[in-house]
């Protein structure tokens, strides 16, 4: 076993020669989120036939992995190291090449909703499944299922959107909204047989339809044995390649494949107007689709085409690994981000999308020391090699297995890109059904409280810490450099580099310094949990949300959360223009926003701000505020429990030029009473006598289409109305005011 040596005043102890294990999943670390205060078409056609590919898992929820507390209570003493953890090298599987040439048959049968043969229960195995239902121009409808003991013991429904990423509910057609929750409950303890049977939502009777032929789906593909003359399942399936440039659809009738139809995309991902193609669409369309259709994704680039062709191979692949029964991807498809190599002066992460395997979305960012988005600060080199890095990862679908030698760095950036590159793999090995050994990634990680007092960089090997740099903030929220500490400052960082690599996130407080003490474990348990093979269960980022709204404004939150805690939090009550009222607002609410905040921070948790005792004074201010965090969170999840389009409570928009505010009352999900207010240039609410009759008469229309309990007239895509053109130009300031209220009200 490795031995403690002495530590030197400098804190230097990047390679600590002793190893504590660590003996728990960092995401279920049982500290504090302590701070040093104590702490988001065309109708299909057909594809070629291939040899189905890896299934990729659904990732409806990340299976979570055990959540024992992490002792790390002392150095172990004669504890065996455990053997070195594998690295996340697990790429997809190579491309399946398809049996045969399929022919296109005249016709395609429409494929049925679910009507399974009754089988009993031990034939489906337990595990979590992705599926589709028939794709069409829009998207599709999908489900991941958890099944256990034959019955589905969870589920999430998915509405993609054109490139087959699960779209916000708020974003689907408005009949789908309340279908989310619904569906679910019809859906969830059901056998296949069960689910076939549930009534489809009124209103919604197309996906409810899809989500059920995706759960039959999810429950052929849980098949212990398979049928043997069963590849594909009958119907349009739909594919896109990771680049986004071309969707594909292909149909599969009793196996084979009888029709395919190729799509570009624009860049904002939705299919092009096949009205408005150009002559370089149609000339590669022509001539790529036969190709596809004869030889499937075995299928050669066409002689001037090569681009193209490659994209429409790799979107027909897509589309044959969503029709295969036997999809036998390492991954479960859904969202991972992950952290690459941290240094001195931050690191980078990625947050990433898997379908099958492959990389079909993919967002990088540059953390600065306090583990923040540092966004167009960061270095101008860094902030320049961003896109080129997205375009390289999505070209590829996946990292670079051997990224020093099959690829360059990008130029100025190289370091960060290699990082980039990194967190990406890490990514993809948290996607693995099977999880590699360990709990840890091996590498250095940082972490940091959530009031930035300390940084950490931590040493990980095989789940042991092997190594511990503690650095401390100055007041101008930068990094004191070794040389610039005190003599006090350096005796402070040895001690509580010492407790780390001896108590892990219960060392002991260091006499006199009790808030480093707990920023201190705060930062260890923060740098363990960026190490952890777990996806947790929010996102990473800033989110801003609003307290129910009333007739004098709002109160607005922007939370930062870092591994689900809070790590900055700005708040702030708007007026009825939705601008930060500042000193403007009560004197009462003035003095309790600084008090929340530090509040919130202590807190640190979703859970911990709810328990926060309200400002007295500011009950309602407090209570708001308090409502808001929460919905910060709401929009943060990774998989909402409970789908719904937007939060239930008040809430308000205003025009681009402030002179018209709405506020819109959610209900169940579903908007159905709204306000019409008039702003003067000071953002007071203008009384009855000074409207205009226009003013009035669309006042009148919105207020008056208010029902109380369904969809308000508004409450979907509104347009500007109006007789006169007096009316439309005040219909139109109203209709930009309702879509920001719906958007503040959004999940």
């Amino acid at each position: 076993m490795k031995k403690l040596i002495s530590l030197t005043v400098s804190a230097a102890l990047l390679l600590a020669p002793l190893a504590y294990t660590i003996n728990a999943p960092a995401l279920n670390l049982k500290v504090d989120a302590v701070s040093a205060a104590s702490e988001e078409p065309p109708a299909a056609t057909a594809k070629p036939a291939a040899t189905p590919k890896p299934t990729a898992k659904p990732t409806a929820k990340p299976t979570p992995k055990p959540t024992a507390k992490p002792a790390a209570t002392a150095k172990p003493t004669a504890t065996a190291k455990p053997a070195a953890t594998a690295k996340a090298t697990a790429k997809p599987a190579a491309t399946a090449k398809p049996a045969a040439t399929a022919k296109p048959a005249a016709t395609v049968k429409p494929a049925p909703t679910a009507t399974p043969v009754t089988v009993k229960q031990a034939v489906y195995q337990d595990g979590v499944y992705t599926a589709y239902g028939n794709a069409y121009s829009k998207g599709t409808e999908g489900a991941t299922v958890t099944i256990k003991d034959g019955k589905i013991a969870d589920i999430e429904l998915l509405r993609t959107n054109p490139k087959i990423i699960d779209r916000n509910a708020s974003e689907n057609y408005s009949g789908v909204w309340v279908a989310y929750g619904l569906m679910k409950d019809r859906l969830l303890g059901k056998t296949r047989d069960g689910a076939a049977a549930v009534d489809a939502v009124s209103g919604a009777t197309r996906t409810s339809d899809g989500w059920k032929l995706s759960v039959d789906r999810a429950f052929q593909r849980s098949l212990e044995i398979k049928p043997a003359d069963a590849a594909y399942f009958d119907g349009d399936h739909m594919g896109v390649d990771p680049e986004g440039k071309y969707a594909v659809f292909a149909s599969y009738d009793a196996n084979e494949l009888t029709a395919v139809k190729l799509y570009p995309l624009t860049a904002a991902g939705d299919f092009a107007d096949e009205k408005a193609y150009t002559a370089e669409q149609t000339a590669a369309i022509a001539a790529i689709t036969p190709v596809l259709l004869a030889n499937g994704s075995s299928a050669q680039p066409v002689a001037g085409y090569e681009a193209e062709s490659k994209a429409a191979i790799n979107a027909f692949w897509d589309a044959e690994q969503n029709a295969s029964i036997n999809n036998t991807s390492a991954y479960i498809d859904g969202f991972y981000s992950s952290y690459g190599t941290a240094r001195s002066v931050g690191v980078e992460r990625a947050d990433v999308v898997i379908r099958n395997g492959k990389l079909v979305d993919v967002k990088l960012y540059r953390l600065g020391t306090n583990l923040i988005d540092r966004g167009a600060t960061a270095y101008a080199e860094v902030v320049k090699a961003n896109a080129p890095m997205t375009a390289k990862l999505l070209a590829n679908g996946s990292y670079f297995a051997n990224y020093d030698e099959k690829i360059d760095g990008i130029s100025g950036a190289t370091e960060s890109s290699h990082s980039w590159n990194e967190a990406v793999e890490r990514a993809f090995e948290k996607a693995l059904k099977v999880p590699a050994p360990g709990e840890y990634f091996d590498g250095k990680f940082a972490g940091v409280d959530n009031a930035s007092k300390i940084f950490l960089l931590v040493d990980v090997e095989a789940d042991q810490v092997t190594g511990i740099k503690l650095s401390l903030f100055g007041a101008d929220g930068k990094l004191i450099a070794d040389d610039k500490l005190t003599a006090e400052q350096k005796a402070v960082v040895d001690q509580l580099t010492a407790g780390l690599l001896d108590k892990g996130v219960q060392s002991p407080d260091v006499t006199g310094q009790e808030a480093l003490s707990a920023a201190a474990r705060a930062a260890l348990a923060d740098a363990l949990a960026n190490a952890s093979k777990e996806q947790g269960a929010y996102k990473d980022g800033t989110f801003t949300a609003y307290g129910d709204a009333y007739d004098k404004g709002s109160n607005k939150a922007d939370v930062t959360l870092r591994n689900g805690k809070i790590v900055s939090v700005a708040l702030s009550r708007v007026g009825m223009n939705m601008v930060d009222l500042g000193k403007s607002a009560y004197a009462e609410v003035q003095k309790a926003i600084p008090q929340l905040t530090a509040s919130f921070l202590a807190a640190g948790t979703r859970e911990g701000v709810q328990e926060a005792d309200a400002v007295s004074g500011a009950t309602s201010s407090s209570n708001a505020l308090k409502a808001a965090v929460d919905r910060a969170y709401g929009k943060a999840e990774v998989t909402e429990e409970s789908k719904a389009a937007y939060f239930d409570g008040a809430f308000i928009g205003v025009s681009t030029d402030k002179t018209v505010n709405v506020m819109v009352y959610v209900k169940y999900g579903v908007p159905v009473n709204m306000v019409v207010y008039y702003l003067d240039a000071a953002g007071k609410v203008k009384p009855a006598a000074q409207l205009t009759d226009a003013e009035k008469t669309v006042k009148a229309e919105i207020e008056n289409t208010s029902t109380g309990y369904s969809l308000h007239k508004y409450g979907y895509r509104a347009a500007a109305f109006g007789d006169s053109d007096a009316e439309k130009l005040v219909s139109a300031k109203a209709v930009e005011a309702i879509k920001v209220a719906l958007e503040a009200a959004g999940k």
